[in-house]
């Protein structure tokens, strides 16, 4: 797998999805969790989504119940927790594993293409944000205490790119 374009996954709603739909298209794919301290971050990456939809960016939300149990629900449940209590009307992906064996090969693929501190290829935490570029490639990652209000620039320069 050479970009991000080969890799599908299901939606929330169990319908699959191919990834080279979103070609020419700034992703940023979060791993995401219902009971999480990081949780807020929802509002925020909406914010993201309402300001840069319309230029380019994709948010994609992957739950996930590695970390502390924090997002136990069912796809269901967790789709109507996003919605109801942050608006989220950015693409959210059915719960997947992001580490070990049986980590979607997506995430397999984003930790090999930007490790995180000091050259770990895990993710360490719920809301690990990874941006991805118009062409496909990953050009950077970001840990669980970065806010999606602080990626901005990094967002307008991947658009204008």
């Amino acid at each position: 797998m050479t970009n991000i374009y080969d890799f599908e996954a299901l939606q929330i709603n169990g319908q699959s999805v191919r990834l080279d739909q979103f070609k020419g298209r700034a992703l940023l794919i979060v791993n995401t969790a219902s009971a999480c301290g990081f949780t807020p971050q929802f509002a925020g990456l909406e914010a993201l989504h309402q300001q840069y939809g319309s230029q380019g960016l994709v948010v994609l939300g992957f739950p996930c119940n590695q970390f502390g149990a924090q997002d136990k629900g069912s796809n269901d449940e967790i789709a109507e927790f996003c919605q109801l209590n942050y608006g989220v009307s950015f693409p959210m992906m059915a719960k997947v594993d992001v580490n070990g064996d049986s980590a979607h090969p997506l995430y397999q693929w984003l930790c090999k293409e930007a490790p995180g501190l000091l050259g770990t290829k895990g993710i360490k935490w719920n809301f690990t944000k990874f941006l991805v570029g118009k062409d496909g490639a990953v050009l950077k990652r970001y840990a669980p205490t970065d806010t999606p209000k602080s990626l901005g620039k990094d967002i307008e320069a991947a658009l204008a790119a």
